[in-house]
């Protein structure tokens, strides 16, 4: 029995190793190699320290000491990602000197990307009668911190880097349940309620001030022409002061929610909604009969 299994084994190994060679997608690219997952995450975790100091490490909140804390590890920071940012580049047959700038201009966007994320824990804390301090919105909300990944992410995605802002944002979708795409553009003050099923496609473009609850997708129509609608808006816009409760869809590159809107839940809607309105789906029927 012993000898059956070696036997078997070493058949299915040859096999395996033979697709190796026969797919290019297998055998990787010579001399090449893939952005570490594990370090682009380790990045987000260390990247979060200095955002929030004082909540997930041990950098302290005086500004007059800890500038020097915040240099050292942003040099460290900067010389991590240049390297994976080189990787995903060479793989691609880009520009691999472009790897330093782009670094240099993430470690740059960094002060403008912690004044959107403090704006957002307001509108956490001012968006839920729930939350008993902005602290707390900090350091248990899940829609911040998938808004904290994404504002990040698509710091690397304007700039054209491969692979690296996808590995973050499914990093936050695979930790909070909500899934938004680098390429969003979304303003300030946004606020995820919830969170769980929540998606936000790649040419969405969202406004000021705005709150979206659990389960609503802001999506595309069907997309059977595929890799042909890389470069077309998909996805809606949605416009500032807006509200969508939850299990809302909201589907297509030409919709439009106009400002100060207020999407009712379970609602799907394909076209665009004038500014202003409240859109509710028709509720159903509900019936009641006795159990005896």
């Amino acid at each position: 029995m012993e000898k059956e299994t070696t036997q078997s084994i070493e058949a299915v190994a040859k096999q395996i190793a033979s697709q190796y060679r026969k797919n290019e997608l297998l055998s990787g690219r010579e001399g090449l190699s893939l952005p570490d997952r594990s370090i682009v995450i380790g990045i987000l975790k260390d990247l979060r320290k200095i955002m929030f100091p004082g909540y997930y490490g041990d950098l302290p909140p005086d500004a007059g000491v800890s500038e020097y804390f915040v240099g050292g590890h942003l040099h460290t920071l900067y010389n991590t990602l240049m390297v994976q940012v080189q990787k995903a580049l060479a793989y691609c047959h880009k520009d691999v000197e472009r790897a330093e700038t782009i670094s240099r201009e993430f470690i740059e966007a960094l002060p403008k990307v912690q004044e959107y994320l403090l704006k957002d824990v307001q509108a956490g804390f001012d968006g839920d009668p729930a939350a008993k301090s902005r602290e707390g919105v900090i350091f248990s909300y899940p829609g911040l911190y998938a808004v904290y990944i994404y504002r990040l992410a698509h710091e690397l995605y304007i700039r054209d880097v491969p692979f690296i802002p996808r590995i973050m944002t499914e990093y936050a979708h695979s930790r909070t349940g909500i899934d938004i795409n680098s390429g969003a553009q979304i303003g300030e003050y946004f606020f995820i309620d919830h969170g769980t099923g929540v998606v936000v496609g790649e040419t969405t473009i969202i406004g000021n001030h705005v709150k979206l609850y659990q389960g609503v997708t802001l999506g595309a129509l069907s997309t059977r022409r595929g890799q042909e609608l890389r470069d077309e808006k998909r996805h809606p816009t949605i416009e500032d002061n807006v509200t969508i409760y939850a299990n809302s869809t909201i589907l297509g590159g030409e919709t439009v929610i106009g400002h100060d809107s207020v999407i009712s839940g379970n609602a799907f809607i394909v076209e665009s909604v004038p500014a202003g309105t409240r859109v509710s789906a028709k509720i159903p029927e509900i019936k009641m009969v006795p159990t005896k």
